[in-house]
C-alpha cells in the first residue's frame, strides 16, 4: 500500500549542513497534519529528538531558504516565518512515535524506505567510480579519453549560481 509516491518523498529530501533531511512543513504535509501540530508534538517530546535527529535551521540557512521564495505569506502555508525544523532519517523515524496515527506510521515506513533507497544509490555510485578507477590503472593510454568521459559523467554537477532578476521583462514566454 503506497500512500505517497516515492518521487514526491524524494523531492522533499534536502542536503542541509551536510545531512539529508526533511523539513517540518513537508513532513506535516505528507502526514496530513498541520505544521503547528507536528511542531507541538515535537516540543512536547524534545528528549526524543537529540541534535543528530532534529535541528532548527540556522539564520543563514533560513535566510537562504527564504530568499528562494521571495516572501513569507501566511496564505501560502509555506511556514517560512520562523526557521523550520530539519529532521534526519532517525528523526523522521522517531516522528511516528510522537504523532501516533496509522497514516503517520505508514508514511514513515515509505519515507524510511526512500532514505534507504537513496543511500543504496549513493553506495552504488561510489562503488562504480572505484571500479572504473581500478580499470583505468589496468589499461593503457589509448583508453584515456574514454575514462575521462566516464569520470565527467560520474562527477556531481556543480550548482550554477542563482541569477538575481529585478524588475520585469516585456518578453512573452
Amino acid at each position: 500500500m503506497s500512500l505517497v509516491p516515492v518521487e514526491r518523498i524524494e523531492s522533499k529530501i534536502f542536503l542541509i549542513s551536510g545531512k539529508k533531511v526533511m523539513l517540518d512543513r513537508d513532513l506535516a504535509e505528507l502526514y496530513g497534519v498541520e505544521t503547528k501540530y507536528l511542531k507541538r508534538q515535537v516540543r512536547r517530546n524534545l528528549n526524543r529528538f537529540p541534535p543528530d535527529f532534529m535541528f532548527k535551521l540556522s539564520k543563514p540557512e533560513f535566510k537562504n531558504w527564504r530568499c528562494q521564495f521571495v516572501t513569507s505569506n501566511s496564505a501560502d502555508k509555506m511556514g517560512l516565518r520562523y526557521p523550520p525544523y530539519a529532521f534526519s532519517e532517525p528523526g523522521v523515524a522517531m516522528l511516528s512515535s510522537v504523532l501516533n496515527s496509522n497514516r503517520a506510521i505508514h508514511v514513515n515506513i515509505q519515507i524510511i524506505r526512500t532514505f534507504i533507497k537513496l543511500r543504496q544509490l549513493l553506495l552504488t555510485h561510489v562503488e562504480l567510480k572505484r571500479k572504473i578507477e581500478d580499470m583505468e590503472g589496468k589499461y593503457d593510454q589509448q583508453f584515456k579519453i574514454v575514462f575521462e568521459a566516464i569520470r565527467k559523467l560520474l562527477e556531481s554537477p556543480k550548482p550554477e549560481p542563482m541569477k538575481r532578476i529585478t524588475g520585469f521583462s516585456t518578453k512573452r514566454v
